[in-house]
């Protein structure tokens, strides 16, 4: 039984085991290869609101907030089509109203999506 044991643990790999020593004599562990830098935590937790975001666009804004929002900030509409982030005066050009009523309702909508994430 002590053998097989011994047997199975020689085929285990620890991600902090030594597997060479640099040109230091540092020891050089699996975790040192694969580290890349990027937090994995920070990167889930971007996707997950991100998800949420898109959801929230959907379901509490109008056309006319959700369309300023999107273009706004080149978020991809409901088509999947997305644009370059415009200015307000660009967006009011191009919906022909004045660039302070792009303001507001771009005001009133990001106030929407905020009550929206605060209350989940």
């Amino acid at each position: 039984m002590y053998f097989r044991k011994i047997k199975h643990q020689l085929t285990e790999v620890y991600i902090n085991e030594p597997i060479e020593s640099d040109s230091e004599g540092n020891a050089l562990t699996i975790a040192d290869i694969f580290s890349s830098g990027v937090n994995v935590e920070n990167d889930v937790e971007l996707k997950i609101n991100s998800e949420k975001l898109y959801r929230f666009i959907a379901e509490e804004l109008d056309e006319r907030e959700r369309e300023i929002i999107c273009k706004r900030y080149g978020i991809s509409d409901a088509n999947g089509n997305v644009c370059k982030p415009l200015t307000q005066r660009e967006i009011a050009k191009q919906l022909g109203i004045s660039r302070s009523y792009i303001s507001r309702i771009e005001k009133r909508a990001l106030e929407k999506l905020r009550a929206r994430f605060d209350g989940e």
